[in-house]
């Protein structure tokens, strides 16, 4: 009941401020995300910032989900649309560009892959996974302009603040380039989400909680937060097979979740809480495709605990 649940940005048992509760509260009704594959590449694959791409990524550049490349976006994105109205009749849509980094390229490609979309009345917001280093001014101010028609979330590839993580993963780029990207979107209509994952090599709790507490600074609307996936024909997981290294239990990822979350404000979204990684070539850690149990975990650990989404900042 929600006279036991002290999170002001909640209407059930949530202590935390779900996506979904954005969502509802914005648009009015069930808004489903639609992931497709726009053809780019990355900066860090293609000898621009590093070869091989994050040590973590599939060679489907994290679009496991995603329509086929090999078909127009639209054909793509009608496709994604009829499956998700399936479940959801009523439903209003994100497109989300999620394979690789959507803004590696040039402004005309971009255009190409956007502007389909904004001017369709089921369309309420459109989601482009990328990264910081690939957000020049002009393709910023591009974007900013399209906020006129839609809601434009820009979706950053962080991962960890940590320097030496980012060489650990060959992310390509300095967590002060983030910072400086993201300073310079805050000027914009544009909605900025933080990717970060917990678990990568090197990391202990500590370093995890500092990514948090970081990330907590920057001018940002919302966070995704999942459990490193090992996945079958990447790097990360050829080091796994060579050399382990130690991965959190679903008990400590749990506690860790809670954690961290007391230490971001209130009003940022959570978008997720889990990953989706395809359970065909998942290596470890297998509890994380129990999705629904880590997610309640997570509920009931906050209620025993008395706590919630920003207690231990300012705003607590």
């Amino acid at each position: 009941m929600k006279c036991a649940n002290p999170f002001p940005f909640s209407e059930d048992n949530k202590r935390y401020h779900t996506w979904n509760y954005y969502l509802r509260h914005r648009f009015g009704k069930k808004i489903a995300k639609v992931p497709l594959d726009g053809g780019f590449t990355c900066p860090n694959r293609d000898g621009t910032r590093g070869y091989g791409g994050c040590t973590f990524c599939t060679s489907s550049g994290s679009g496991e989900f995603a329509g086929d490349r090999a078909e127009p976006l639209l054909d793509q994105y009608i496709k994604g649309q009829a499956v998700m109205r399936h479940k959801w009749p009523d439903a209003d849509f994100i497109p989300y560009f999620q394979a690789y980094t959507n803004t590696y390229g040039p402004l005309s490609k971009i255009q190409a892959c956007v502007k389909p979309f904004l001017d369709r009345p089921e369309v309420a917001a459109i989601a482009i996974a990328t990264r910081a280093d690939c957000l020049e001014p002009e393709k910023i101010a591009w974007l900013a302009s399209c906020c006129a028609s839609k809601e434009i979330w820009l979706e950053l590839g962080v991962q960890s603040v940590h320097d030496a993580t980012a060489l650990t993963i060959n992310r390509g780029h300095s967590y002060a380039e983030v910072v400086e990207t993201v300073q310079r979107l805050a000027l914009t209509p544009l909605k900025i989400c933080v990717h970060l994952i917990d678990g990568l090599p090197g990391e202990d709790e500590e370093m995890m909680l500092e990514t948090v507490r970081q990330i907590n600074l920057l001018p940002i609307h919302a966070v995704k937060l999942h459990m490193l996936h090992l996945m079958r024909d990447t790097q990360l997981a050829r080091r796994y097979a060579e050399q382990p290294f130690p991965l959190l239990s679903r008990e400590e990822y749990v506690g860790l979740v809670v954690r961290q979350l007391e230490l971001l404000r209130p009003e940022i979204i959570i978008q997720r809480l889990t990953g989706d990684g395809a359970s065909d070539a998942l290596i470890a850690p297998q509890w994380t495709l129990k999705k629904t149990i880590v997610l309640n975990e997570i509920d009931k650990l906050m209620a025993r605990e008395k706590t919630w989404q920003g207690k231990r900042t300012a705003h607590g």
